[in-house]
């Protein structure tokens, strides 16, 4: 039972992490929470092979991620389609710390048009803007998480960034945040 303890003790205080991503990367609350808890089933499974002292929240992390991607390839071949009409509109405005000028810029721009355009980045774009914008993860974290190369994480994170200024440009005019069309 000191297995059990010991699990709770170090999993539990990043349920709502797990959360928020598993919700960023889904769309769906309900599919969110299955992510979540088969996240936590795994990582129970694999609790042993787990070395005490490093990173329980990037290892988690990393479950989730491989647990997403797993369910949406499996999905992707099956032909289902996940709507993401549920999606809350100001997650990210409340997520999204402002320590710097391109978190600034998009805390004023956070909407269901934004929401959109993050949701209609490629899948591994997304969740390295998810886990460092969002969930304030360092570069080396993130690429932890994801598995890669710190200068992959920062080659994603710049391209999603670039596509979101790309598609919300004709919205941010309209907002007045800026005031010259492109």
């Amino acid at each position: 039972m000191a297995d059990v303890a010991l699990f709770e003790s170090q999993v539990l205080p990043h349920l709502d992490t797990l959360y928020r991503v598993g919700r960023r990367l889904t769309g769906e609350s309900a599919d969110a929470e299955d992510l979540v808890q088969e996240t936590l089933l795994r990582a129970w499974r694999g609790w042993a092979g787990f070395t005490a002292g490093s990173n329980v929240r990037a290892w988690l992390l990393t479950i989730l991620r491989n647990t997403f991607i797993s369910r949406w390839r499996s999905r992707k071949k099956e032909g289902i389609s996940v709507p993401l009409d549920d999606a809350d509109p100001v997650a990210l405005q409340r997520a999204v710390p402002a320590q710097d000028p391109e978190g600034k810029y998009f805390d004023t721009l956070v909407d269901a048009q934004v929401i959109a355009a993050v949701d209609a980045l490629p899948v591994e774009s997304r969740a390295a803007l998810v886990l460092s914008d969002v969930e304030g993860l360092p570069y080396a974290e993130v690429a932890e998480v994801l598995g890669i190369p710190v200068g992959t994480v920062k080659s994603r994170l710049f391209r999603a960034r670039r596509q979101l200024q790309l598609r919300l440009h004709d919205h941010a005019v309209e907002l007045g945040i800026l005031k010259e069309p492109r």
